[in-house]
């Protein structure tokens, strides 16, 4: 029944990498804009990343280079694959989707990823 799940956090090293995923049961999946927020302790929620729904990505400064951000319409999930992970990129990360002109916006529970030695 909940709209947006996300999973695939854990604890890594720096260096290393995850995959996140969110799971999605919305209708018409396809015209969401979607989504990776993350907010560390202390700090203000930060958008990572966003895939529209005609497939523009674009990046947060700080992941650029190291995050990609991908949707599968067929399956109905989007994924975030960070690589090169470092201690400053320990956040609880949420999967959101938005649809344009509509009130329509929605979000995951979170997941917790945690970068450290």
């Amino acid at each position: 029944q909940v709209p947006l799940v996300e999973s695939g956090g854990g604890l890594v090293q720096p260096g290393g990498s995850l995959k996140l995923s969110c799971a999605a049961a919305l209708g018409a999946f396809n015209a969401y804009n979607l989504h990776w927020f993350r907010q560390a302790p202390g700090k203000e929620r930060e958008l990572v990343a966003t895939i529209s729904n005609s497939g523009k990505i674009e990046y947060a400064d700080s992941v650029k280079g190291r995050f990609t951000m991908s949707r599968d319409d067929n399956m109905q999930t989007t994924n975030l694959q960070m690589n090169n992970l470092r201690a400053d990129d320990t956040a609880i990360y949420y999967c959101n989707a938005r649809l344009p002109n509509t009130s329509r916006n929605y979000w995951g529970q979170g997941t917790q990823v945690t970068v450290s030695s």
